[in-house]
């Protein structure tokens, strides 16, 4: 692992109270009829890692990257004990990278299976790297119906469920997630939280199994831990707003 370096004291406390206030607002909004405790995911994507670092020195160990790249440098330089989410689009030639034991050996969830095929992919190349536990993973649902959303299609999701549960063994089906839609995130309640918990119930039903739900980021989370919601992504109400992504 390579020196990171705590970011300046004022970057620090700022960090430092942005996550205290996001952590208790997560406490605090969380639904009481939840079975799973609520789970924070700062999403660092295009933060240095001593902003990570900072976090990291808070107590937060989930943490969530966009880019395989991003992922796997980051992993190489920050704590062995960080929690990583891959939530980006999976891409089916960069499995076996994510996968990798050497590279990210803390891979903690891949939060957007959208495919069986993308699922067997990511299962092969897991178990073809000799990990000796299951990785987590989330089928990412398009509930609102639109063509630029990635996700499987709602009524396609309990064939993606059955194919990770039965077919992929060194996968573990963690739960659904989904982005939603611009407008749904002014709605209250959000359809696309709602349809995610409706599917989410349905497939718990039929296949038995407790699924979580993933949903919910910066401008939302609270709304979307009412409802039910045990993984939240955030990014900006932590960090702050991202840079852009310098071409390479």
């Amino acid at each position: 692992m390579a020196a990171v370096q705590l970011p300046c004291t004022e970057r620090r406390e700022e960090i430092e109270a942005n996550l205290a206030d996001v952590g208790g607002a997560v406490q605090k909004s969380s639904s009481v009829s939840s079975t799973h405790p609520p789970r924070l995911v700062a999403v660092s994507k295009y933060k240095p890692a001593s902003d990570i670092l900072a976090a990291y020195s808070c107590g937060q160990r989930h943490f969530g990257e966009n880019y395989v790249q991003e992922l796997c440098e980051k992993a190489a330089e920050l704590p062995s004990d960080v929690d990583w989410h891959f939530i980006g689009r999976l891409q089916s030639n960069k499995c076996k990278a994510l996968a990798g034991k050497l590279v990210i050996p803390n891979l903690w969830a891949v939060e957007t299976i959208d495919s069986e095929a993308k699922a067997r992919k990511l299962n092969d190349a897991w178990e073809g790297a000799g990990h000796l536990r299951g990785l987590n993973v989330f089928i990412q649902v398009n509930t609102s119906d639109e063509e630029s959303k990635g996700g499987v299609e709602q009524r396609d999701v309990e064939s993606v469920a059955r194919a990770i549960v039965e077919e992929c063994k060194g996968l573990r089906l963690l739960g659904l997630m989904t982005i939603g839609s611009i407008e749904g995130s002014y709605q209250r309640p959000n359809p696309d939280f709602l349809r995610l918990c409706r599917l989410r119930d349905d497939l718990n039903a039929k296949l038995g199994l407790g699924l979580e739900l993933s949903m919910g980021m910066s401008d939302d989370f609270e709304h979307a831990l009412e409802l039910g919601a045990t993984n939240v992504r955030v990014g900006s109400r932590i960090f702050g707003s991202r840079a852009p992504k310098v071409a390479q």
